[in-house]
């Protein structure tokens, strides 16, 4: 016993750069690329999931692809500047997907003939629904309800939500990757070799080049290998889903997108409202919510700051509201969140700097409104990021286990909380999603906004792990196991002045806090 020398660490210790110190200006316009660059890998997938479904053509793809990029600049800069100030890219989310799904499939929207018209009616449906929803955010950050609601977090509670943040997205890393092995597997170890086993050597003297830099090096080795394999013929006669997981050239982007568009709110025309649509969409909201927090959670450790006081995190989460209605109000096609993959890029650079993000923003909105050159990148093809998202996602979930520093693991209450907490956060979404099919999941009454409802709830790792850890933390024998939870050193991070570096990581710029004083 006398061996182990591993007190609980408040903050992250071998981290480079913290929230607010910033690299040298080559070093941050480099990492900033590399940001815009790992997000491009959920904000092409969802589109090009979902634009087809609707009716549109790659044209209308490649459109959906820039307006989606343009407004997650927007909310970035929002939320870095305004909501948390954590370093948190905000980007869309497959948690929309289920009501997106439903309204689709609606069927006034189905009998329309024309596939253009019907992807323009139905985009301003989703519109509509994501406008409505995304009020609630707005209250429950604004009006400082979901801070309230966290006063029941405790490390122990925390510790599966953060966790499930990363491992519940299992199914975009290997399962991905192997829609094409001979892409994603030289990428994946070729991301494991660059940013583990040669982080310590030094092309330049002064810069880890290997370990600042390890997707774009890698990105662009298995890019071009790719291509190579493409132009070569290597898929000329394969399944046509191998072509699409595994060819440069099968999405279209390049010859479809517009060498400059200026997105712009209501685009697609004025929305439309429906009770239902909008019920349904409430319940991705409310999954953000959950998964956000626990982003925001593991981005507070990663960039060695504090964890987020409630009053922060309610302001955050108003931001997001925000965000969603701006998502609305464009046409994004689908709704925000924060992206967990570039929350992990922060511990696998060793940079948690604020500035690397909002810079990152700019690049967003730059090659969004430069469609040609956006749309370049925007063709790697997608088992090239699921094997850094194996990575990333892995590096996400350990840092929500690293909270059971804090926790007393020999009690065997604590014990049945997370085994329990984490086993079903994983096993019920996995149940939903296996009866999940475009038309249906498995909840399918004749009610379509209830099934879309609860289907989204219970289809989310984070949502289910949070529910499951703060009921059993804060209803099984909570007086006498205070300090087994972990309160006495959570408590001090609930109110913003209980810490004297929350000032240091959370005030507002421009002196904002005079006229919105924390709690």
């Amino acid at each position: 016993m006398a061996d182990i020398s591993h007190p609980p660490m408040e903050q992250l210790q071998d981290l480079e750069y913290c929230i607010d110190s910033n690299p040298p200006w080559p070093e941050t316009i480099l990492l900033a690329f590399q940001n815009y660059i790992l997000m491009l890998g959920t904000s092409v997938m969802i589109p090009s999931m979902l634009v087809q479904l609707m009716g549109g053509s790659d044209g209308d793809k490649a459109r959906v692809i820039q307006t989606l990029l343009f407004v997650s600049g927007i909310n970035t800069l929002l939320q870095t500047l305004f909501g948390t100030r954590l370093p948190a890219v905000v980007g869309g989310s497959f948690a929309y997907v289920m009501p997106i799904l439903y309204i689709i499939n609606d069927s006034s929207l189905q009998q329309i003939p024309d596939h253009h018209d019907r992807f323009i009616q139905t985009m301003r449906a989703i519109q509509g629904a994501l406008i409505v929803a995304s009020s609630i955010q707005i209250v429950a950050g604004y009006s400082q309800l979901w801070g309230l609601f966290s006063r029941f977090f405790s490390p122990l509670g925390m510790a599966p939500v953060v966790g499930l943040v990363g491992f519940g997205l299992f199914q975009r890393g290997f399962p991905m990757l192997g829609n094409c092995v001979e892409i994603g597997l030289p990428m994946l170890l070729l991301v494991i070799g660059v940013s583990q086993y040669l982080k310590h050597t030094r092309l330049l003297k002064d810069l880890p080049i290997f370990e600042r830099f390890p997707l774009l090096i890698c990105i662009s080795i298995i890019w071009i290998y790719s291509i190579i394999l493409t132009a070569s013929g290597a898929y000329r006669n394969k399944p046509n889903a191998t072509q699409m997981s595994c060819r440069t050239d099968r999405a279209n982007l390049i010859s479809t997108a517009p060498w400059f568009k200026f997105p712009y709110p209501l685009q697609w025309g004025p929305p439309t409202f429906s009770a239902g649509h909008a019920f349904a969409m409430m319940s991705s909201v409310l999954v953000s919510m959950a998964e956000s927090t626990g982003a925001y959670m593991a981005a507070s450790r990663l960039a060695i700051a504090t964890p987020p006081p409630a009053y922060v995190l309610s302001r955050g989460i108003g931001w997001q509201g925000i965000g969603v209605l701006l998502d609305g109000l464009y046409g994004t096609g689908t709704g925000s969140t924060v992206s967990v993959e570039n929350v992990g890029l922060l511990g696998l650079t060793r940079v948690g700097s604020r500035r690397v993000v909002q810079i990152s923003a700019g690049f967003m909105i730059f090659f969004s409104i430069l469609g040609k050159f956006g749309a370049v990148f925007a063709s790697i093809p997608f088992p090239i990021y699921a094997a850094v998202y194996c990575v990333l996602f892995g590096l996400v979930g350990a840092v929500g286990l690293s909270f059971l520093q804090f926790t007393n693991m020999n009690s065997m209450r604590n014990l049945i909380i997370i085994g329990l907490s984490i086993f079903l956060g994983i096993s019920i979404p996995q149940y939903f999603n296996q009866y999940v099919t475009v038309h249906h999941g498995l909840v399918r009454t004749n009610a379509g906004w209830f099934n879309a409802f609860l289907n989204s709830i219970f289809s989310s790792p984070p949502t289910v792990g949070l529910m499951v850890a703060v009921f059993l933390d804060n209803t099984l024998d909570v007086v006498n196991s205070k300090k087994d939870r972990g309160m006495p050193w959570w408590v001090k991070f609930r109110t913003f002045r209980g810490d004297n570096r929350n000032e240091e990581f959370y005030t507002l710029p421009f002196n904002l806090n005079r006229f919105f004083p924390p709690t």
